[in-house]
């Protein structure tokens, strides 16, 4: 776990490394999403500045208790928790999660909009080093042809202990042709989000996370062929089709953004109940619809890990599975410069 200890950030850049850990080249730019690879256990352990565990699931309007408590391990070694909601029930599913995390975290912030939903907790020691926060959204394409579903983000800054941070937690546009749409609506959400406050987001944050139901699909295969691979285990060959990092490839989405290997099955679409594909008329596609993506800071001075990005195959009451990660940061030292 992190120490959470107060602490002045450096004011040099950093470079991007071979082992796993990932920060920002002074000049910030390289194309598409950068694929890191999973570091198993986070090396940084006690030198960890913070870790932060980051969930996204589209509950698909329906509430089981058993389920959202699943979203939260035993094994809590993380300082910062934040949990994203996409189609979220009329149920208190915040209720839910302080009770299932009350020996350990605390609520700290949340921010909804209709169905989408963001919640952070810390650890019970966590609130004195909150500097600042601020929330905000941003609602695009109406209400996607459902009253209460509304695609658009919900938005959180967060000054903690000196590191700044931005979580975005998204509902992009459905269906596999609208994809200049989905692109469109992240462009509308990035350059929105706490316009208010006169300077964009990104421009003040230490490291950027986006979450969410990015509904980017896979594109060039059918369903059949897509999950006799997935039965065979070579998911891995369907990252090319991918729409979110062709895009993204393109330079029309998150560039400069990293993503864990995309190891698991693909998050959607599954019979409610179970973990079947879709055995609707429609016979959808599987695709890696939920995402989390981050971006340090060309001068933030941090490190970061991902120690894990995963779904969670024993959710089962939506036809999204959940998909989680856990990101652990740390300050550069000025041996680290190499």
């Amino acid at each position: 776990m992190g120490n959470c200890s107060s602490f002045t950030l450096p004011k040099w850049g950093s470079k991007l490394l071979n082992n796993g850990i990932v920060s920002i080249d002074e000049d910030g730019t390289h194309e598409g999403i950068k694929t890191i690879p999973i570091q198993k256990a986070c090396e940084f352990t006690t030198n960890s500045v913070l870790c932060v565990c980051i969930v996204t699931w589209n509950m698909n309007s329906k509430m089981s208790v058993e389920d959202v408590t699943k979203l939260v391990s035993s094994n809590r070694k993380f300082d910062l928790l934040v949990v994203g909601l996409q189609e979220a029930p009329k149920s208190d599913v915040s209720q839910v999660l302080q009770e299932a995390l009350a020996e350990t975290h605390v609520l700290l912030g949340q921010k909804s909009m209709q169905s989408l939903q963001m919640l952070l907790f810390g650890s019970r020691s966590s609130e004195k080093y909150i500097r600042e926060m601020k929330v905000d959204k941003h609602a695009v394409g109406g209400c996607g042809g459902i009253i209460g579903r509304k695609k658009g983000a919900v938005a959180m800054y967060i000054n903690f202990s000196g590191i700044r941070m931005v979580f975005v937690s998204c509902h992009l546009a459905a269906h596999e042709h609208k994809v200049e749409k989905r692109n469109s609506e992240f462009q509308h959400i990035s350059h929105s989000l706490f316009s208010k406050y006169g300077t964009p987001y990104a421009q003040s944050a230490d490291i950027t996370v986006w979450l969410g139901d990015l509904n980017y699909r896979l594109e060039g295969i059918s369903s059949r062929p897509a999950r006799k691979m997935i039965e065979e285990n070579r998911q891995s060959k369907l990252r090319g089709k991918d729409q979110l990092l062709q895009e993204a490839e393109k330079g029309e989405v998150f560039n400069g953004y990293c993503e864990g290997t995309l190891s698991f099955k693909p998050t959607y679409k599954y019979d409610v109940g179970n973990s079947i594909y879709d055995t609707s008329s429609k016979i959808r596609v599987p695709s890696w619809t939920d995402r989390i993506l981050f971006k340090v800071g060309h001068s933030s001075g941090l490190d970061a890990v991902l120690s894990s990005y995963e779904s969670l195959d024993c959710v089962r009451s939506s036809d999204h599975k959940p998909v989680k990660a856990h990101l652990c940061l740390r300050v550069r030292s000025d041996g680290d410069a190499d």
